[in-house]
């Protein structure tokens, strides 16, 4: 073979500008078609090799991008799977190690004592960066995948997917206070989150904790013992007969009721309170989740604090006459961190409106955690993400509806979300509650009526 005809495998080594030149070509092939560098001026076989492997990454990348521009919900499902994110994992970190080797190789074929002394550090510089860069990106990513295959495992369940009915996934969502003052868990806040399966527009139903007589589907073990509702003919197992009561009696009380409850992902009180919230609202309940506020806090910190625009002064702390109170939430537009978010949803004391002014709270909390759930900034704090929200959610959604749900929930954050208090501004006596036209009000949330055609 003659120099002309493979100047970068055969250079005229006592040439600088020559050298230099070439040196710079394969500091840039190596960046732009690693395994290029080897085949034209090293070892053809470690050539051939890195070039296979960065056709075959330039394949699954581009195959994975028409997939999520034609298909979504199946790239998610895909990457919301422990097993595929190991495989993951795997081959970054192939990758990482490759890109080193086929760099360090490189800067050995570049033969930087026969460039021009002015271009040696800049050609070192240049290809360290790159290497660190790109393998380091790698190496990242595997971490990345792994640290989300934790999260995925400890959090979400290995069950089988449901169907939705009626066109709608019907989410039960608690929100449970282990704070160190108060003595276990108990679900503070109820709501209901029926989400349309194929647009994603969201309705959710607060569900009072102070409701009486709670009625439960004919099926429900709590049916045999309450046929009346709950505590409506002898009372019941605990002090007060509302619908907060029923976790607290149920899992204490009467855990065998749900043998299988455990078993499930989930927990016989829980359980408990799925029958109550489907026989309030005459939706059948596909999933729970149930969220710990005391590590709500831990993970909107993590978010890097929430933005709410609180309507009127909020105690943190104190008693219901706002005795002992350490502090206030002041009116106005407020970035708040996760202590004084978590009482911005908790307080409940001093105020006319008590409980359903909090409830009003907590929905807007929600709605502005929700907002604050931008993939940047999960990715940007994802570590403390994941770690938060592992000790923060219970849920039995199965990972094979979780990919599902994420396209699903991208949906729902583009459209208004209409909320349905069961309170007695809109009418409901907590007291006496009037089941027919609680549900009028929520089937009214979820298919609301046309106005009807003038006639001109």
């Amino acid at each position: 073979m003659t120099l002309a005809a493979s100047p970068i495998r055969y250079p005229d080594a006592a040439s600088r500008t020559v050298m230099t030149r070439r040196a710079w070509w394969l500091v840039v092939l190596n960046f732009l078609i690693p395994g290029a560098p080897q085949v034209l001026a090293g070892s053809r076989k470690l050539g051939r090799f890195g070039l296979g492997a960065t056709l075959v990454l330039w394949t699954l990348a581009i195959l994975a991008l028409v997939v999520w521009l034609l298909w979504p919900a199946t790239l998610y499902t895909v990457f919301s799977m422990s097993i595929t994110l190991w495989i993951v994992a795997l081959v970054l970190a192939f990758y990482a190690v490759l890109w080193v080797i086929l760099t360090l190789d490189t800067l050995r074929l570049v033969r930087l004592v026969k460039t021009a002394p002015s271009a040696r550090v800049w050609v070192a510089g240049l290809t360290t960066l790159v290497m660190v860069g790109v393998s380091g990106a790698a190496a990242y990513g595997a971490y990345f995948a792994t640290t989300t295959s934790g999260f995925i495992s400890s959090v979400f369940a290995a069950g089988p997917s449901q169907p939705p009915v009626d066109g709608r996934y019907n989410i039960l969502l608690l929100g449970g206070d282990s704070g160190p003052d108060r003595e276990g868990m108990r679900p503070d806040s109820m709501t209901v989150v029926s989400i349309d399966a194929e647009t994603g527009q969201a309705v959710t139903i607060g569900l009072p904790r102070d409701l009486e007589y709670v009625p439960f589907p004919e099926d429900s073990p709590l049916a045999a013992v309450y046929p009346e509702g709950y505590g409506a003919i002898d009372g019941c197992e605990v002090d007060v007969c509302q619908l907060n009561s029923i976790y607290t009696e149920v899992e204490l009380k009467s855990p065998e009721m749900y043998p299988d409850a455990v078993a499930e992902g989930s927990e016989p009180g829980i359980e408990g309170v799925r029958d109550a919230a489907e026989g309030i609202t005459g939706l059948e309940i596909q999933y729970y989740a149930l969220i710990d506020m005391q590590g709500f806090q831990q993970l909107i910190d993590a978010l890097g604090g929430v933005d709410i625009n609180v309507d009127t002064r909020i105690p943190i702390g104190g008693d219901e006459d706002n005795e002992g109170v350490d502090g206030w939430i002041e009116p106005g537009q407020q970035h708040l961190d996760g202590y004084h978010a978590l009482w911005y949803g908790r307080a409940r004391y001093g105020t006319a409106g008590g409980d359903y002014e909090r409830m009003a709270r907590q929905r807007v909390l929600q709605e502005a955690v929700l907002h604050q759930f931008t993939p940047t900034n999960v990715l940007a704090k994802f570590q403390e993400v994941a770690s938060a929200g592992a000790d923060t959610v219970k849920t039995d959604i199965p990972q094979s509806m979780l990919g599902y749900f994420v396209n699903l929930s991208m949906k729902t954050k583009e459209l208004p979300i209409t909320s349905v208090e069961l309170v007695p501004a809109n009418g409901v006596d907590p007291t006496d509650p009037d089941w027919d036209y609680i549900r009028s009000l929520i089937d009214g949330a979820l298919a609301p009526a046309t106005e009807a055609p003038t006639e001109e």
